[in-house]
């Protein structure tokens, strides 16, 4: 994706923490000469030789499943906290923006075994079920419920590039102190988690 260079985000780390945080996704491959796109869970793992790769599943009826060719490039695209930036905060006259995180991950798909496929939905359900006053795991479920597996293709990507986008007004310093002022009174998450953002990022 086109991105400045003053909203490009290299920190590793950072961008990991991003992805473990807002790992539900997009995956966009080519179906039928068109771009096709699921929306779904893309959870940041380490594969067996260490690499970084996400993991996460699609049913089986899906069309896109069809066209996974082994090691074929993917791309999943992740979407964080956004909003609107006025320009009416602005010291100068200048047209108004937005703020947003983004994320985009290419690379290779290649697919599960049936085994590593109930090995990732332990991890998938563990992570979430956290939350839960009353937390489930796969292991309590009957050999039947659990047959569903076989309804999905399960899949791990081996990451080759991540492209960060934290725009954030970095190029606006003389006005940073009031966008951030401004959007923290807004009643809105996205504003306030855009706001918290910007403060991180001048640290």
């Amino acid at each position: 994706m086109f991105t400045p260079k003053y909203y490009e985000q290299k920190d590793l780390k950072e961008i990991k923490q991003f992805l473990i945080e807002n790992s539900f996704g997009i995956l966009v491959n080519q179906v039928d000469n068109k771009p096709w796109a699921t929306h779904i869970p893309l959870e940041l793992d380490t594969d067996h030789d260490g690499s970084d790769i996400l993991v996460g599943h699609i049913a089986r009826a899906n069309p896109q499943g069809k066209h996974f060719t082994e090691n074929g490039t993917v791309l999943c695209i992740f979407n964080g906290p956004h909003s609107y930036i006025s320009s009416s905060w602005y010291k100068k006259e200048e047209v108004p923006t937005w703020n947003y995180i983004a994320v985009h991950v290419y690379g290779k798909l290649s697919i599960l075994s049936e085994d590593e496929v109930m090995a990732s939905m332990h991890k998938l359900v563990n992570k979430y079920e956290k939350a839960s006053k009353n937390p489930i795991t796969l292991k309590d479920m009957s050999s039947k419920t659990l047959r569903q597996v076989k309804g999905v293709i399960g899949f791990k990507i081996k990451i080759d590039d991540i492209q960060a986008t934290y725009k954030l007004s970095q190029n606006r310093t003389e006005d940073h102190e009031t966008i951030i002022s401004e959007l923290e009174t807004i009643d809105d998450a996205n504003a306030c988690a855009i706001a918290q953002a910007m403060k991180k990022n001048t640290l």
